[in-house]
């Protein structure tokens, strides 16, 4: 599918295609691979600074996702899945936001190889049974 440039009313443009889910992938990789260098009794510490100048120093996922300043729409997504897998939970961030950058990449992947969305999430759904039952 081609990218296609709609314009919109409020004087923007409107993007789809294979070309803006790509992008939408990309960034939520990109969140991924911040926190999974921290994962498991080995994880690395990563020392951020935020605007003020502090630093913090931890291997906590829930603590690098919430200073992380992220923009882009698809990446809020799994910054926000963290808090609430935090909020529920308590523990998991990092595992969770690795996992579904991960579901998304391969779904992508299966879309790239004309396999309909519909069937991709059907797929998952299905998964996702098979996973609570055993």
């Amino acid at each position: 599918m081609a990218l296609v440039s709609q314009p919109l009313d409020i004087l923007g443009d409107r993007q789809s295609g294979q070309d803006v889910r790509t992008q939408n992938i990309t960034a939520c990789q990109s969140v991924s691979n911040i926190v999974k260098t921290s994962l498991g009794p080995v994880g690395l510490d990563k020392m951020l600074v935020d605007d003020i100048g502090d630093v913090t120093i931890t291997n906590d996922g829930a603590t690098i996702l919430k200073m992380l300043d992220v923009e882009h729409p698809a990446a809020k997504v799994l910054v926000e899945l963290a808090e609430l897998q935090d909020r529920e939970v308590g523990d998991g961030t990092t595992s969770v936001v690795i996992v579904a950058a991960e579901l998304l990449k391969r779904a992508n992947d299966l879309v790239k190889n004309k396999i309909h969305p519909t069937s991709v999430i059907s797929g998952y759904r299905l998964a996702m049974r098979e996973a609570v039952t055993s």
